[in-house]
């Protein structure tokens, strides 16, 4: 797990220090850009996609928000119901999602910075993952859901860059004029290839393409 450590290292550098003010605008009403409006209207799309997945009501339901961010797909499954973990592993992210959570959701969701994998997280019915596993190699992935699925008596719904000649263009630029302050780079992957990894237990759901913003969608089933 050492590369995976090294990236979730980076990711919280880059997430708790920043960018979070970027992604605080990113995911509110506030105005942005049009580049950054293709990607918030993307991510509404992925995430209702990704709910499509649960029950309407969660009522009772142990949910594990990995990779909470702001706290908008906590504030949805409380909704619903769920009982949720919502992880994020920078702590200035948790703070924004907790400050934004709905009073009257309150009782349902407990928040944590820290590694989404953690064991203490507890056990849960689902799992949604939406954009933490993007800057994974393929072996990480397979070892994150390995550990989650261990953990996870229904579904791991989580989204990985597709392996497209646009990322693939973008993803080469990334590497070969690295920059201190830019995000880590996604890594973008080939279904076939991630799902031999897992032992042939993923399901395609969908892809979502929104100018920028290209993610797609798949199920692990423990």
């Amino acid at each position: 797990m050492t590369d995976y450590l090294a990236t979730r290292d980076r990711v919280e550098d880059y997430f708790d220090r920043s960018a979070t003010r970027v992604w605080e605008r990113l995911t509110s009403d506030a105005p942005v850009s049009r580049i950054r409006q293709t990607v918030r209207e993307g991510r509404d799309r992925m995430r209702a996609t990704m709910l499509s997945r649960l029950p309407d009501d969660l009522t009772g339901a142990r949910v594990l928000d990995a990779g909470c961010g702001t706290g908008q797909m906590t504030a949805e499954l409380a909704a619903r119901g769920a009982e949720v973990t919502a992880v994020d592993i920078a702590p200035a992210l948790v703070a924004i999602a907790q400050a934004r959570l709905p009073g009257e959701h309150a009782a349902r969701v407990r928040f944590a910075s820290g590694d989404m994998l953690a064991d203490h997280h507890g056990r849960f019915d689902y799992v949604l993952a939406m954009d933490s596993m993007i800057y994974y190699a393929t072996l990480d992935i397979a070892r994150a859901l390995d550990q989650l699925g261990a953990r996870t008596d229904r579904a791991v719904v989580f989204t990985v860059a597709p392996r497209t000649p646009f990322l693939m263009t973008f993803w080469g630029l990334g590497q070969m004029f690295p920059r201190a302050d830019r995000s880590p780079a996604m890594v973008p992957h080939a279904y076939d290839r991630l799902n031999r990894a897992t032992g042939n237990r993923l399901r395609r759901v969908a892809r979502i393409s929104r100018g920028f913003y290209i993610s797609e969608c798949l199920e692990f089933r423990p």
